[in-house]
């Protein structure tokens, strides 16, 4: 596959201790020699590092004191040769080090071009890809150690097999339709379509059983913060994001707007939300906040309903509860510290069966007892990424879903008999749903689309 020389800016934008210039591509060593003065790059051994100055070839002037590396192909990350430049980690210097490698010729790195690269070379497929920026991305150990078991290929493993066992049944299938003189062929296909369809069926449902799970891991728990103003939400934040982003007054009515953060529960991440008191007002900036509120509380995984245990439950708080009916939310009865007026039976029938947990935020107790409620509630109490493969990707699981709903059409058919040819059409769709997941048979536009909302340097 012929390639272009592409480089990038591959760190954060701003002062640092370093910044990297990658290169990618045939020329990327020569280029880089071609400006470096210090050991002769050409001559490099592989996946060594060396020290020496950038020069610029306009002005014939040192630009930059670097560290270069250098890897030869195939044994890098695009199977192309690569130069990372480590520079100081300043705006100009990166930026000046950068356009002397565009001035000899080389192309601007498109957003995740590099990892497009490691896919179309082959070295990856396409779900180890989408794990890349699942691993930048990751708020928790428990994502990241989600995203490294993709990365490393243990969902593409999973996958190549049952593409593999529908690969052998249909070809079994086509050796009956090619020699229908064989009976016993014919019996022998039926049965083996039945088994491996359910099989494969079978395994994809255990998958899909976790992919709540997984989601959640990847991209956050939406845990909306409720309650009638004054009640204690913002000071619920803050204690679980451990720093004052909430302002918490006594005067009803603060919180003005949605305010979000995420924040590491027992490995969950939770983007949480922290609400205007969903009440009646005239007030027009509280009003649209208010609005928010409901839309917010609307798109929520999990629901987070705090009272006051000092006061008596209001109509208010009823309304609240018809709201939060039928999602999964935690009753979080805060103020403990204070006198009880509270009917605590009256709140457990209105929870129906949802978590109940008592507080006194000001006083930082209960906190441990609610994080150990989120967790129960999503994770049965324990996240395993140890054996456990997770599908996180909302695009795995939509394709699962189909590839699962082929087999079950097939299944069906082979249930009422129907000749061969006519469930292997629905076989050979869920190999082809199968195959987009790992990028065999992903279409053009949609691994552009895909690479697209990666980082330039990545």
């Amino acid at each position: 596959m012929e390639t272009d020389t592409i480089t990038a800016i591959s760190t954060p934008i701003g002062e640092g201790a370093i910044a990297i210039v990658r290169l990618s591509g045939p020329e990327a060593i020569p280029v880089a020699a071609s400006v470096f003065e210090g050991k002769n790059l050409l001559e490099a051994v592989s996946h060594t590092m060396h020290y020496g100055k950038i020069i610029d070839p306009e002005t014939n002037e040192i630009a930059e004191e670097v560290m270069v590396s250098v890897m030869r192909a195939p044994k890098t990350f695009t199977r192309e040769d690569i130069v990372e430049i480590n520079c100081h980690g300043g705006m100009v210097s990166v930026n000046r080090v950068l356009e002397i490698m565009l001035s000899k010729g080389v192309r601007i790195a498109e957003p995740g071009e590099f990892t497009k690269r490691a896919f179309l070379h082959g070295r990856i497929d396409l779900s180890q890809a989408e794990a890349v920026m699942d691993l930048i991305r990751a708020k928790t150990d428990k994502a990241m150690s989600v995203a490294l078991k993709q990365m490393d290929g243990r969902l593409s493993s999973m996958i190549q097999r049952y593409r593999q066992d529908l690969l052998e049944t249909v070809a079994h299938v086509e050796v009956n339709i090619d020699y229908p003189e064989y009976d016993d062929v014919e019996e022998m296909s039926n049965e083996m379509m039945q088994q491996k369809t359910k099989e494969v069926h079978d395994e994809i449902e255990e998958l899909l059983q976790v992919a709540k799970q997984g989601k959640i891991l990847r991209e956050g728990l939406a845990t909306a913060i409720i309650g009638r103003p004054n009640v204690g939400k913002s000071s619920l934040m803050n204690s679980l994001v451990q720093e004052n982003k909430a302002i918490v007054t006594e005067v009803p009515g603060t919180t003005r707007d949605v305010i979000e953060e995420y924040v590491n529960v027992r490995g969950v991440p939770l983007r949480l939300v922290d609400t205007a008191g969903i009440r009646e007002t005239e007030d027009i900036v509280e009003k649209i906040g208010v609005e928010r509120s409901r839309q917010v509380l609307k798109e929520s995984d999990l629901i987070l309903f705090v009272l006051n245990n000092n006061e008596e439950l209001s109509d208010e708080d009823e309304k609240l509860f018809e709201a939060v009916e039928g999602l999964d939310f935690i009753v979080i009865m805060n103020k403990m510290d204070l006198e009880p007026k509270l009917d605590l039976k009256k709140v457990e029938q209105l929870a129906e069966g949802n978590p109940v947990i008592s507080t006194s935020l000001i006083k930082e107790e209960g906190i441990d007892e609610l994080e150990s409620a989120i967790a129960q509630t999503f994770f049965a109490g324990e996240i395993d990424t140890g054996d456990l493969t997770y599908v996180s990707n909302i695009r795995h699981i939509q394709l699962l879903k189909q590839a699962k709903q082929s087999l079950e059409d097939a299944m069906a058919s082979l249930e009422m008999n129907m000749p061969l040819d006519i469930v292997q059409i629905d076989v050979t769709r869920t190999w082809e749903f199968l195959g987009e997941i790992i990028g065999d048979t992903a279409s053009d536009s949609l691994i552009d689309q895909l690479f697209s909302q990666f980082c330039l340097g990545k």
